[in-house]
């Protein structure tokens, strides 16, 4: 109840603080990548329960000739590598957070096709809602491994506190002033989870 309380504390005058830069990038969107402007992905949440993410659009529609979208890497624009740099694609989520599908801080949502391979422990990720940012996205982000990445979020779960989110929260803004984390050597982001 706390965290839900400081979270809506923070997030809708955020929203209101933001709703310029918000609209100006939706247009900025629109002009060089089109519609839609908004991603949505379906994500694992509370206890591994769907439900839709949004983010700002970064990649491109560009397919092949057998019409199979290409890889990341050739598909995100150099505006969407922008938004990703300063984490302004991440923005849209905060809609999330009013909804009560994601909190500021916790486990990033990964992909659904990633719970069968996950192992007992690193279900335990889900045991809270996710998070914009998290304990494993100021410790590494997208450039360490994926049992480094599980391991720092279990971690959380076992250690939550609202001065570790406040904490969290700090260091985030550092590191997106910084631009720390944001891919891996060779990646658009970072490698898909195999499982263990």
């Amino acid at each position: 109840m706390l965290k839900r309380a400081f979270d809506l504390f923070l997030t809708i005058p955020a929203i209101l603080f933001l709703l310029p830069i918000i609209a100006l990038i939706a247009l900025l969107l629109k002009i060089f990548h089109g519609s839609p402007i908004i991603f949505e992905q379906v994500r694992p949440g509370l206890h591994g329960k769907a439900f839709t993410m949004y983010k700002f659009r970064t990649m491109a529609n560009a397919r092949d000739v057998e019409g199979n979208l290409l890889p990341d890497s050739e598909r995100l624009t150099s505006f969407g590598r922008f938004l990703r740099a300063t984490s302004i694609d991440e923005l849209p989520e905060l809609i999330n957070v009013i909804k009560g599908e994601m909190s500021l801080v916790g486990p990033r949502p990964l992909l659904m096709d990633y719970i069968p391979l996950y192992s007992l422990e690193q279900k335990r990720r889900h045991e809270v809602k996710p998070g914009i940012t998290g304990w494993a996205q100021i410790n590494g982000r997208n450039t360490i491994s994926w049992d480094d990445k599980f391991r720092l979020d279990v971690w959380y779960v076992d250690n939550w506190s609202l001065w570790l989110d406040i904490k969290i929260l700090a260091i985030t803004i550092r590191n997106v002033w910084l631009r720390k984390g944001i891919n891996q050597q060779g990646q658009a982001t970072a490698e898909a989870f195999k499982g263990n």
